[in-house]
């Protein structure tokens, strides 16, 4: 437990660089003297910098030993933040907001070594942990960087995020595990890269869960784009700071899924709880689209409601395609994350394009529509169905891949999560060979011969 905390805490204030310049645009762009235009280059570059790191850096965790890798990514970031606190020229400050943020990935190195450590029965909790924290530095930014703004200077939030940085690399030297390379004996970059799409075309489950994560994320960036327009403008007129602590609803919200986790995503199949999930974002996105614009309860009740949601689809489905590939999953983590990281580039444009059309029931109709896809890619395919489309196999929704022994760890109490770690290079091969068998258990294959020879 101590250790999911820590990667918890340092995927927060990690993913959380991506996000501080949003409220402080305009702080911004009076300080280095630009447009509002020019200046919004800040957060574009920012995310392109983060996805050309999903793309190009994550699947190296295949590669090389996640220790070394993430205290370099880390260490990198936070060296080259200072440039972002002191630097009075424009063109710099942009830069190296790209590069930074291509270095932020690390939280989507973790994760999969996270269900690398993780037991099998209790993988969901241990990412719902660090999902959470994922989650809250998309909101905890946007809080600290509007109030610490607002009474001081905006280099002092880019200083808080350097130490931050250099706080968590301490911690991750002393406590990050030391975790054998999935992959030893080496692999070729490109055709590393090209492994990814070929995925695409092998795991129908992974192209499931890659368009409900796209469909999902469009409508969380959506809401928080938009949602600064309407509370600023008529009946409400709130001022930034005031819109900066909606972020404390969705902070109240990351609170549901561990425990969801251990009591459901451990005990049954994933989908059912991305279903359950998306259920409730499309019932806080209908509250908060059509009673919005006179009441701000509707609002509170869709941020509360669209956190719990895609908070609860995203745990399920990491669970979901962390079992398919063991050896591969940082790659498979890499397909999962690059197709919510165009779902959210496209939830920005969309939504903010709909919001000058027709305002904000344009903009949340269209959320309901991409979650209303998202059910739909849900019910194309059954837990069980091994094919693209179909519910072959039963509809039941207990979990057929634990294995005997994870089935008696459970009934003995259960109380290790991704703490667990291996010493050597040895036990990590024995792990993994244990996973290979859980994953032939699940395809209905419980071959030996064929376990032993993987």
């Amino acid at each position: 437990m101590p250790l999911n905390l820590l990667f918890g805490f340092a995927g927060c204030f990690t993913v959380a660089n991506l996000y501080y310049s949003h409220p402080i645009l305009n702080r911004l762009a009076d300080d280095f003297h630009v447009s509002q235009d020019r200046v919004s280059l800040i957060p574009t570059l920012a995310q392109a910098g983060y996805g050309s790191g999903l793309l190009f850096l994550c699947p190296l965790g295949d590669l090389f030993p996640r220790r070394p890798f993430v205290l370099l990514l880390v260490w990198f970031t936070a060296t080259s933040w200072i440039g972002l606190c002191i630097t009075n020229s424009f063109p710099v400050f942009c830069f190296l907001s790209y590069l930074t943020a291509l270095t932020t990935v690390t939280p989507q190195i973790m994760l999969p070594l996270v269900g690398d450590l993780a037991p099998v029965h209790r993988r969901a909790t241990a990412l719902s942990i660090v999902v959470s924290g994922l989650l809250l530095g998309l909101l905890i930014a946007r809080l600290l960087s509007g109030v610490v703004t607002e009474y001081t200077s905006w280099r002092n939030v880019y200083w808080l995020a350097f130490a931050l940085q250099y706080f968590i690399f301490i911690l991750l030297w002393f406590f990050l595990p030391d975790y054998p390379s999935t992959n030893p004996k080496g692999l070729n970059y490109f055709k590393m890269l090209w492994s990814i799409i070929a995925m695409l075309f092998k795991h129908p489950i992974l192209v499931q869960v890659c368009l409900v994560g796209f469909c999902t994320s469009t409508t969380f960036t959506s809401y928080w784009t938009t949602l600064t327009f309407l509370l600023a403008g008529e009946p409400y007129n709130f001022r930034p700071l005031y819109i900066g602590l909606f972020a404390l609803i969705g902070i109240v919200a990351m609170l549901f899924g561990p425990p969801y986790s251990r009591l459901v995503i451990d005990r049954f199949v994933p989908l059912f709880s991305v279903i359950i999930g998306e259920c409730i974002c499309m019932t806080g996105i209908a509250i908060g689209t059509y009673t919005g614009t006179f009441t701000l309860a509707g609002p509170i009740i869709q941020a509360f409601m669209l956190d719990i949601g895609l908070q609860t689809s995203q745990i399920a489905n990491r669970t979901a395609i962390y079992a398919i590939e063991p050896k591969a999953r940082n790659r498979v983590n890499t397909a999962y994350m690059v197709s919510v990281f165009i779902g959210q580039i496209v939830g920005t444009s969309v939504g903010n394009t709909l919001y000058a059309q027709g305002g904000w029931h344009k903009s949340g109709s269209a959320s309901v529509g991409f979650i209303g896809a998202a059910l739909c890619f849900c019910f194309a395919k059954g837990p069980w169905e091994k094919g693209w489309v179909g519910w072959r196999g039963g509809w039941g929704i207990k979990r057929r891949d634990l294995g005997p022994t994870e089935k008696g760890q459970q009934q003995e109490g259960d109380v290790e999560i991704a703490g667990n770690i291996p010493d050597d290079e040895e036990s990590g091969r024995e792990k993994m060979a244990d996973e290979l068998a859980a994953e032939a258990v699940e395809n209905n294959e419980p071959k030996e011969s064929e376990i032993e020879k993987r």
